[in-house]
């Protein structure tokens, strides 16, 4: 018999069982900016910057609902109050949940591939998805988006080079990688001891 559940609230909110805007006072309990981490995975970078960062609140945005509870109780485990996440599609989320303007920054790290040419159409870097980035981050926010896929950042940075609303930046430095726990996500670590080129992009809303 599998073992139930654990209820991981606050940490950790199906999307399916929201409703309405987000109140982002309500979820963090203050009025600190908020960065979102779409495709949070397990939660590395999110837990490292929910604790580097109290000044700042933390949502990740996470598809798989195994990956996304994985995140959770990382957070839970820490009791951190400025760190959350939401199970479920990022579309529907940046759509329908967040309020325009209301995101300091977006961050997208190492977001899947889709190798295959007839699978591209599931990449999430779309002309719909920029615009949706446009939508929920604040005018003078930033969006960060790194990848060792050199062809996805190209069709990343050409997606935001080009929009209307977003104006690209020099990102900041890639972690020197002193240690093998210096790194940002497990697919930074992954790409770097594969000896892969990170493309780093960053914009900011107009």
């Amino acid at each position: 018999m599998p073992l139930p559940t654990v209820d991981l609230r606050p940490y950790f909110v199906p999307l399916v069982e929201m409703e309405g805007v987000l109140d982002w006072k309500a979820i963090f309990g203050n009025d600190h900016p908020v960065e979102m981490d779409i495709g949070c995975g397990r939660g590395k970078f999110l837990c490292d910057s929910t604790l580097a960062h109290p000044e700042t609140n933390w949502l990740g945005a996470e598809l798989d609902y195994t990956e996304a509870r994985r995140a959770a109780t990382r957070l839970a485990k820490r009791s951190l109050p400025n760190g959350r996440v939401i199970g479920g599609d990022a579309h529907e989320l940046l759509s329908k949940r967040v309020e325009p303007h209301s995101v300091a920054a977006a961050h997208v790290y190492f977001p899947d591939p889709w190798w295959k040419r007839k699978h591209h159409k599931r990449r999430l870097f779309t002309d719909e998805f920029a615009d949706l980035l446009a939508r929920v981050v604040k005018h003078g926010g930033f969006v960060h988006s790194w990848t060792d896929v050199g062809e996805y950042f190209e069709v990343i940075s050409s997606l935001m080079n080009h929009h209307a609303e977003f104006t690209p930046q020099e990102p900041p430095p890639e972690p020197a990688g002193a240690n093998d726990l210096d790194y940002l996500t497990n697919y930074h670590r992954r790409g770097r001891r594969a000896g892969s080129n990170i493309w780093r992009g960053l914009w900011q809303r107009r």
